[in-house]
């Protein structure tokens, strides 16, 4: 052996552990595990993709910081679905058959989701979704799945209870063709008609120019209360057109389509009084105020804080599998990390692994909430955000 060649491995690789460098020198000389993240950088359900995409950088700079999982680094590569689903299948093909990633976290849009969903399972690798679609985890994904988003049943529960709480007689819910909207439709009906209202509902085509043929079809209906289920591009559009109707009822959204970005798209008035359901992150968390701070935001939306812990639960089941860095692994050890009850309490990757490798459990309790799966993948224990347009500024009304 050459005298360079010596030089070299006192340096690099395996050489480092026996010369006691710092960990997170030892973790940058090992290959790195690769974790993929598709997430809506562009298209209909691009608002909260930018945001999405840093949380879950930023949980990797600080596991690597920490001395990445057992001396290895992780690697976040991000790739942009475009809010289609077409796209997504692309880039969920490149991540696993080019990247060799073992877990996709993301996968915002329940239709995008939809479309990876098999090719995930069917590869063994890990998907986590922040997508709402009942639909998803009724899938035969052989446990590959989990999401850290309410389903569209309680999401459809929770617009119903409001309605009534707000003493509403007749509801209507327009929303264009998605996996979720007939589970909207049928959820509402049950929890207003239980409560003696009236229920009408129409799912269109989305993209439009304008929408007053459906406009007029739901008003003849005389809602007091017009639920919509469409993103920003079609709520803003269904929102004016309501508005030169001379619709004085109320109306409700979600957060994928009433937010700040509806806003920017509404002047003189428009939408103003409408109400948006909010899944809630854990803004009263450690781990919330921490990445709020990290991110240099006043606040951050739950998706984001979703990817934020999506990176931390992947850490978290390798370093528990003892390096196995498989996706089966990591489906196998999710719950081991996240809901033992017997573990402690941990809201970031480097702590819990410092209690696995002293042969502890942990518990992770994330930004977003408890990241607590029932057996089918579905997150379990989600507080929700109730807003209002108050002056062309969404401004809270309720956590519940």
């Amino acid at each position: 052996m050459d005298k360079f060649r010596r030089q070299f491995l006192a340096v690099s690789g395996l050489g480092l552990a026996a010369f006691g460098l710092p960990k997170v020198l030892l973790a940058q000389s090992q290959s790195p595990i690769r974790f993929g993240m598709v997430v809506p950088l562009t298209g209909a359900t691009s608002q909260f993709g930018a945001t999405m995409g840093r949380a879950a950088q930023l949980a990797a700079q600080e596991i690597n910081a920490g001395g990445g999982i057992l001396g290895r680094p992780i690697e976040v590569l991000l790739e942009d679905d475009q809010s289609n689903p077409e796209a997504a299948v692309r880039a969920a093909r490149k991540l696993i058959d080019v990247d060799k990633v073992v877990a996709i976290g993301g996968s915002y849009a329940s239709s995008v989701t939809s479309a990876i969903a098999p090719l995930c399972w069917q590869n063994k690798v890990v998907l986590a979704t922040s997508s709402g679609a009942d639909s998803i985890t009724q899938l035969p994904h052989q446990g590959y799945i989990f999401r850290t988003s309410p389903t569209t049943t309680l999401q459809g529960t929770r617009l119903a209870e409001y309605a009534v709480e707000l003493k509403c007689k007749s509801v209507f819910f327009m929303g264009p063709q998605t996996p979720f909207a007939q589970s909207y439709i049928d959820n509402i009906t049950r929890i207003v008609s239980a409560a003696g209202a009236k229920m009408g509902g129409l799912i269109y085509e989305d993209k439009k120019a304008n929408y007053r043929s459906e406009v007029d079809q739901a008003l003849r209906a005389k809602p007091d209360m017009i639920i919509l289920g469409g993103y920003v591009p079609d709520t803003a559009v269904v929102l004016k057109d309501l508005y030169r109707a001379g619709y004085d009822g109320r109306a409700m959204g979600l957060s994928f389509g009433v937010n700040q970005k509806l806003l920017e798209a509404l002047t003189g008035g428009v939408g103003d009084g409408t109400y948006s359901l909010v899944p809630s992150a854990s803004v009263d968390s450690l781990a919330y105020k921490r990445l709020i701070e990290k991110m240099k935001v006043p606040s951050l939306d739950t998706y984001s804080c979703q990817l934020y812990d999506h990176v931390n639960l992947f850490a978290l089941a390798v370093a528990h599998a003892k390096g196995d860095a498989s996706g089966t692994a990591i489906r196998d050890n999710i719950r081991k990390i996240s809901q033992d009850k017997a573990g402690v309490i941990v809201d970031n990757a480097t702590d819990g692994m410092k209690l696995l490798a002293e042969g502890k459990e942990c518990n992770y309790d994330g930004a977003s909430g408890p990241c607590e799966f029932a057996a089918n993948g579905d997150v379990e224990g989600v507080f929700f955000r109730y807003e209002q347009i108050q002056k062309g500024k969404l401004v809270t009304v309720k956590v519940a």
